[in-house]
Formats: structure tokens, sequence, C-alpha cells
């Protein structure tokens, strides 16, 4: 299961410390060391895209079921693909913002399940209502991500490979499949 994002830094301890079951993927650096003095041989370290480490895994998602990822606008605007779910029309970060469906004036929650991305005129005219109450229309439902989700919603810039690897744990039924074929 995907765990976290590591820096190159972190995977080179974790090759050091022999923490490394397997790897996949390609690779990314290759980072020379010190020479050893008994064998003259220049220390290398390949660090590849993909790494798998030895031991239990602390990943919640693997140890609970009612697991929440923590909610946030930069995870919930890429959970969204960056569109108002209002309006459809695709906005850059600055031009977004957090809209609670049932609004927290109504008794509306900060959860994954009723808040969506919206732009600011949207978000303004809808105001303290809930859409019905303010004559929109949601154009798709939101949904609580998986852990593997939102290790993909948390990643700046994904590989390839680290793509492919994370959309195998995505839940066949995961509205970000088709929100990613849209963005290609």
């Amino acid at each position: 299961m995907p765990l976290e994002w590591i820096d190159y830094r972190d995977a080179v301890r974790l090759y050091h410390t022999e923490q490394v079951a397997y790897t996949c993927g390609t690779r990314l650096y290759r980072l020379f060391g010190g020479t050893n003095a008994r064998s003259g041989l220049q220390t290398v370290v390949e660090v590849n895209s993909i790494i798998a480490t030895v031991g239990h895994t602390h990943n919640p998602g693997n140890l609970r079921h009612d697991y929440t990822p923590p909610l946030n606008n930069q995870t919930l605007f890429k959970r969204d693909a960056h569109l108002c779910m209002y309006c459809g029309q695709r906005f850059p970060t600055s031009m977004l913002s957090r809209d609670h469906i049932r609004p927290l004036s109504q008794g509306g929650l900060d959860l994954w399940t009723n808040v969506v991305t919206a732009c600011r005129r949207c978000n303004n005219q809808k105001a303290s209502l809930t859409p019905e109450q303010a004559g929109l229309q949601l154009i798709a439902v939101p949904f609580k991500p998986t852990y593997a989700e939102y290790i993909y919603l948390k990643g700046r810039r994904v590989l390839a490979d680290q793509m492919e690897y994370l959309l195998a744990h995505f839940p066949r039924s995961s509205p970000l499949h088709a929100r990613l074929k849209l963005q290609c």
C-alpha cells in the first residue's frame, strides 16, 4: 500500500539502514558517497521512484477502515480537479474557496462529504444557504478519499509510474478515475 511521499534524503536513509525490501518504478537519482577505506570503492546509492520498506507499516488506511484524511483546501481543490462544483469552470487556486453544502450556520460540519470547491462568485451567490435555497445545483457528489487517494491528493508532482501504482490502489468506483482522465 502507498504510505507516504518522501524526499531523496529520506529514501537514501532507508537504503543505508537496509529498510528497503524492493524497488519498482524508474531510477530517479544516482548519488555518490565517500570511498570505502578497505575496498577503495566509492559508495553509490540508486534511488527509485517507488520503494517498499521492510517491516510493519503505520498506514492508518490499513489499520482503520473508518480513517478520515485531514481536510485542507489544497487537497480539496485537487480532489475536485480545481472545478467549481456549481458552475463547472476550472479556476486557479487563488480564485477558489471551500464551500459547505449545508452551511455551518445551519448545522453543517466541516467534513469531506459536506464540502466542495467553489469559485468565489458562486460561493458568494450561495452565501449561507443550501444549494437548493440558493437555486444552485452541484455537478458532482462530494466524497471522502481513501488513504491511497489522499496520498495522491497530497502529491505535488506525481511521476507516471507513481501514478500507475497509486491508481491500482484507488477503489474502482472512485470519481478520481474520471477526473484524472479529464485532466489529460
